[in-house]
C-alpha cells in the first residue's frame, strides 16, 4: 500500500496532525482487507492518488485475489493502461446499463464486431468511455463516415445481450449453498482463531503504551513528587491516640487515594479517544470485544501497581 514511510506516524485527528489525506484513504483501504470478508466493493479508490500509487494498491490487490481467492469489484475513473492490464474481467456501465461484462482481453473484439475499432496506440481504458459519448464515438467508427449513426447505450446493451459473451453470462446461474465450496463463503466469523487474535490485540496494546511512553513517565513521576511532599508532613510528628492525629491520618490516606484517581484521568482520555476505532473495527469483526478489552486490562497492571506503590 506503500505505508512504509508513515508506519511509525499516528494517523492524527482534528487536534493533531498525523499522516496525509492520501495516505489515510489508503490506511482505510488496507484496513478493511483485515476482516473476514471474501467479496469488496470499492469505488473509486484512486481519487486523490498518483498514477504510481494507484497501480501499487490495485496489483497488491490482484496478488491477493490470486492468493486468497477472493472477489473484488473495483470502480476507476481514467486508469493508466498498466492498471487497466491488471484486471481480468471488465464491466463496462453506461446510465445504468451494462454495455459489456467479459474478459478484459474480449472487450475490444466484442466493439470491433459492433463497427468500432480501437486506433493502434490508444489506450483501450480511454478507448471504452469515449465511445459511449456521442461527441466521440464517431472517430472510432470502422466502416465509411456516410453511414455512420450513433449507438445509443441502449442499443449497445441490447448488442451485448444478443452476442454470445452475454448469452454466456445470463446462462450463468448461482448453484445453491449446499453446492458452493467452503472457498466461496466466509464460514468464521472472525479472519483469525482466538489465540492468534489475542497475541495481535495484545502487541498493537504494546506498541500504543510504547508510542504513550512520555505520559507513563510522567505520571509516576507526578505521583513521586507528590508523594515525597506528603511524607514531609509525617517527618517531625509523632502520632499518638487522638483525634487530631487520627484526622492527620486519614486526610493523607485520602490525599493519596484521591491523587491516584486524578492520575488516571489522562488515562481515561487515551481509551475515550480509541473507542471510535474499537467500534467500527469490531463492527467489521477485526476481533472480538474479550480479545481487545484482556490485553489492554493485563498490560496496564504494571503501571498500576507501580503507581500505588509510589
Amino acid at each position: 500500500m506503500g505505508l512504509e514511510i508513515c508506519a511509525d506516524t499516528m494517523v492524527g485527528d482534528a487536534m493533531r496532525r498525523g499522516i496525509s489525506g492520501g495516505q489515510k484513504k489508503r490506511l482505510t483501504t488496507a484496513e478493511m482487507i483485515v476482516g473476514p470478508a471474501k467479496a469488496y466493493f470499492m469505488d473509486d479508490i484512486s481519487n486523490g492518488l498518483d498514477s504510481s500509487t494507484t497501480f501499487h494498491i490495485i496489483n497488491c490487490f490482484q496478488q491477493l485475489t490470486n492468493i486468497s481467492e477472493y472477489t473484488m469489484v473495483i470502480s476507476l475513473l481514467q486508469p493508466t493502461p498498466e492498471v487497466f492490464d491488471l484486471f481480468d474481467d471488465l464491466i463496462l456501465m453506461a446510465e445504468g446499463k451494462i454495455i459489456y461484462h467479459g474478459p478484459r482481453n474480449e472487450a475490444l473484439n466484442f466493439f470491433e464486431e459492433c463497427g468500432f475499432i480501437c486506433p493502434e496506440g490508444k489506450a483501450v481504458a480511454d478507448f471504452l468511455q469515449e465511445i459511449l459519448s456521442w461527441k466521440d464515438q464517431q472517430q472510432y467508427w470502422l466502416g465509411p463516415h456516410e453511414s455512420y449513426r450513433y449507438i445509443s447505450h441502449h442499443e449497445l446493451s441490447s448488442m451485448f445481450k444478443e452476442n454470445h459473451r452475454g448469452g454466456k453470462l445470463h446462462e450463468q446461474s448461482v448453484p445453491p449453498i449446499s453446492e458452493l465450496g467452503k472457498e466461496a463463503l466466509a464460514l468464521n466469523k472472525y479472519s483469525l482463531r482466538e489465540l492468534e487474535m489475542l497475541k495481535a490485540c495484545g502487541a498493537r496494546e504494546a506498541l500504543l503504551m510504547k508510542s504513550n511512553m512520555f505520559v507513563y513517565v510522567f505520571k509516576t513521576g507526578q505521583l513521586a513528587i507528590i508523594a515525597l511532599v506528603t511524607m514531609s508532613i509525617f517527618l517531625r510528628t509523632r502520632m499518638t491516640i487522638s483525634f487530631t492525629h487520627a484526622n492527620y491520618y486519614i486526610g493523607a490516606l485520602f490525599f493519596s487515594i484521591f491523587m491516584i484517581m486524578l492520575n488516571g484521568i489522562p488515562e481515561m482520555s487515551m481509551q475515550i479517544g480509541r473507542l471510535p476505532s474499537f467500534y467500527k473495527q469490531k463492527s467489521y469483526y477485526f476481533y472480538s470485544s474479550w480479545a481487545y478489552a484482556i490485553p489492554a486490562s493485563v498490560l496496564k497492571v504494571p503501571v498500576s501497581i507501580l503507581d500505588s506503590l509510589v
